[in-house]
């Protein structure tokens, strides 16, 4: 059956406590020595007591490892702070760069507003007027392009507008043609009705007759609208 888990914590009773140092001490200096034999290792070992007791085991002369120790920790410092010093070199070069970017940034855009141009040579001053030129050159492309793309877009809304005004124009044709059409047929029955109220009121019977002379055989006949002119112009159309 296993062990428990140790719960790693001060031990507080006094005895147990120096129990316990004097066992696992033994057992420390016991690695070590294992450790330096079998690996071949330099190992220096101190222990105090709670009491301030010195217990050290070392493999050889523990003044020389810790001399050695010493060297190696002055050694890792300095490594350390050559990188660190490298590194803050490294950044102010960076700075120094960026600095002076930033100041020919700044004096060719003064250049380009026409600021600070006496210290300049012809060269340099030909050099600007031909970036100048590019520059409005690219403006004036830029903003062709942009006047074209948006004489196209206004086109295409004058275009479907166009379109839009022809459906309405038709509808409103197809509108009028239908109200006159109605109005007409609503005309012609009113005075239809009119007249056959008034002779139907007076008694007299009705007959319908056609008006105009149709001709047969090469010769004019007249038809019963001829007889009853005077009949078709006092009751529109009709023959008592």
């Amino acid at each position: 059956m296993g062990r428990g888990r140790v719960i790693v914590e001060r031990i507080e009773n006094k005895i147990s406590r120096q129990v316990t140092f004097s066992k696992r001490r033994s057992g420390l200096l016991k690695k070590a020595f294992e450790l330096s034999v079998l690996c071949d290792a330099e190992i220096a070992l101190i222990i105090f007591s709670s009491r301030g007791k010195l217990f050290q085991f070392s493999t050889s002369d523990i003044n020389k490892i810790i001399e050695k120790y010493r060297q190696c920790c002055f050694n890792m410092s300095q490594t350390e702070d050559f990188f660190e010093h490298q590194s803050s070199q490294n950044l102010y070069e960076e700075l120094l760069k960026l600095r002076a970017k930033h100041e020919s940034l700044e004096k060719t855009q003064r250049n380009f507003e026409g600021e600070d141009l006496g210290p300049l040579s012809m060269k340099e001053l030909q050099s600007l007027e031909k970036q100048i030129d590019r520059t409005l050159s690219q403006a004036r492309q830029h903003h062709m392009q942009k006047l074209l793309a948006r004489i196209d877009e206004l086109r295409q809304q004058v275009q479907n507008l166009e379109g839009v005004n022809k459906q309405l124009e038709a509808k409103e044709r197809d509108k009028v043609t239908h109200t006159i059409g109605e109005g007409s047929n609503n005309s012609t029955t009113s005075v239809c009705s009119y007249n056959h109220i008034r002779l139907h009121e007076s008694g007299t019977t009705l007959q319908p007759c056609w008006f105009g002379n149709h001709e047969q055989g090469g010769s004019k006949v007249s038809t019963r609208s001829e007889l009853g002119q005077s009949s078709h112009n006092n009751n529109n159309g009709w023959l008592l």
